[in-house]
């Protein structure tokens, strides 16, 4: 049993470590900090618990107890289970407290190892351009925290001696605090038009950078998080790279989760776009626990098809089958690639894979039982799926067996500054109904309706027709299900030579 201490990075996902990766996928428990990109808990398997541990604004400093509340959780699972994952922002022990909770584990004879994460302090000004050291601008750097001593944020860190020392000087948590920051350093003895740079959200699609003065520093207002550079290197750099691509410029809202979300954001970025991940939903244990299931599994050779829609389904189904030679001469089909591609990983080379990647689309290419064997169908589904594949195979005469394999249901609501970044956003994509649902009872946020961007793409008519029957305008609906087809999509709505008034 070990506690692993990783470090999740600035905020791009494509920056946590293979090492943390690696384990984030074996995980048992993983105990993660607020602002944990959600790809990044994507890694995470289904059957691993996940415990939200983030401290808000309010609370960053770790009082009020909410430190000892998350020793007292390290040392519980630390003890009942095999791998604990401590996820936290940046690197663990740069103003992480992962020390603090390396001292709790071993006073309790905890094993436990570190994996370092990127920091903010670096990675967040290397990804504009600002290097944190230039051969004859800055042979030092100091990395402090705004969030230290005093209520007034400035007790802590000598900042006169931090002022008179040169170099460059990174502030970490300190956009509450960036008024009295700039009056210490300045009566320190640091110039008025010493160059800074605010550096928000960092490394992430909703990146934005401020290039300023020390005088001027009390005046920008990005909001947390935030990374504040102070020196002359702080003029350099361009800002974030420009993107090429179809979608250059333009921001797209993704609403998936798991494996699904990743292909497409990665063929978002590849396309240009900056993404804008919202997961809307989660998937859980089907409510009999998945007996159901289990029973299906045991008796899969009764059926002649068994039909997957989702990497979801192919995922709880194949646990409990274990062995793909269990299906014996049954048929397997998937409703379009990435299905396919996870039947692939588990042995499985599925007979039907339907060109129009849609629930419709197999229902259209699915054989007639013909003959006079086994007219059973097995369907391992969600719980909010479309009866499209049922009505649709029972029409052609197939007995279909429909098995609860998951359910879905709403996350948390987001963080409201999130929601609002929808609003600016040029499009926003929902792969499922439930999405739609979802999106529908967060769109009020004290009172105010938040309006979706101009475009909804949609994947499938019954998602297209949810989407219309909300009241939301501009929607649109992909050939079908893979990024390729919702990247065409989009390009035709947005891209060079499109008319943003369609």
């Amino acid at each position: 049993m070990t506690v692993y201490l990783v470090g999740a990075g600035p905020g791009d996902p494509g920056l946590l470590t293979r090492r943390g990766a690696e384990l984030l996928a074996r995980a048992d428990v993983v105990l993660h900090d607020r602002l944990v990109s959600p790809a990044v808990l994507d890694l995470v398997p289904p059957t691993a618990q996940l415990i939200d541990v983030g401290k808000g604004p309010d609370t960053a400093d770790g009082s009020g107890g909410r430190q000892d509340e998350i020793a007292r959780l390290l040392v519980e699972h630390g003890r009942a289970s095999a791998v604990v994952v401590r996820l936290k922002g940046g690197d663990p022990f740069l103003f992480g407290r992962g020390g603090e909770e390396v001292d709790v584990l071993e006073q309790a004879g905890i094993a436990w190892e570190v994996v370092p994460g990127v920091t903010s302090a670096f990675g967040v000004p290397a990804a504009v351009g600002i290097p944190v050291t230039h051969r004859g601008l800055a042979s030092s750097v100091a990395v402090v925290t705004g969030r230290v001593g005093d209520a007034g944020g400035v007790g802590g860190p000598d900042w006169e001696a931090l002022a008179q020392a040169g170099g460059t000087l990174v502030i970490l948590m300190g956009m509450t605090t960036r008024a009295a920051v700039a009056d210490a350093l300045l009566r320190g003895g640091r110039a008025p038009d010493t160059p800074v740079a605010v550096i928000a959200r960092g490394t992430t699609a909703g990146q934005r950078v401020v290039r300023t003065s020390l005088a001027g520093l009390a005046e920008v207002d990005l909001g947390p998080p935030a990374v504040i550079v102070v020196g002359p290197v702080a003029a350099l750099g361009a800002g974030a790279p420009t993107g090429a691509g179809p979608l250059a410029g333009r921001t797209v809202v993704v609403t998936r989760s798991g494996r699904s979300a990743r292909a497409l954001v990665g063929a978002l970025e590849a396309a240009g776009a900056a993404t804008l991940e919202l997961p809307l939903t989660h998937q859980i244990d089907p409510s009999d626990g998945g007996a159901a299931l289990r029973a299906a599994a045991a008796g899969v050779r009764e059926n002649r098809w068994v039909v997957l829609t989702s990497v979801n389904a192919v995922e709880r189904f194949m646990a409990e089958l274990r062995d793909a030679r269990a299906l014996g001469d049954v048929q397997v089909a998937a409703v379009g690639p990435a299905t396919a591609d996870a039947l692939r990983r588990a042995g499985v080379e599925p007979d039907l894979v339907p060109a129009r990647h849609s629930a419709q689309g197999l229902v259209d290419e699915f054989p007639a039982p013909g003959g006079s064997g086994a007219r059973l169908v097995l369907f391992p589904s969600a719980d909010l799926a479309a009866d499209t594949v049922t009505e649709g195979l029972g029409r052609l005469g197939w007995d279909v067996r429909r098995v609860e394999a998951y359910r879905t249901v709403p996350l948390g609501a987001p963080d409201p500054e999130l929601v609002a970044r929808v609003t600016a956003a040029d499009a926003l994509t929902f792969s499922a109904t439930s999405s739609v649902r979802a999106f529908l009872a967060l769109r009020t946020q004290e009172g105010a309706p938040v309006p979706p961007p101009d475009h909804v793409v949609c994947i499938g008519p019954t998602t297209a027709a949810a989407a219309r029957a909300a009241g939301l305008d501009g929607v649109h609906e992909a050939p079908d299900a893979s990024p390729g087809a919702i990247i065409a999509e989009l390009v035709g709505l947005l891209g060079p030579g499109a008319d943003d008034d369609s």
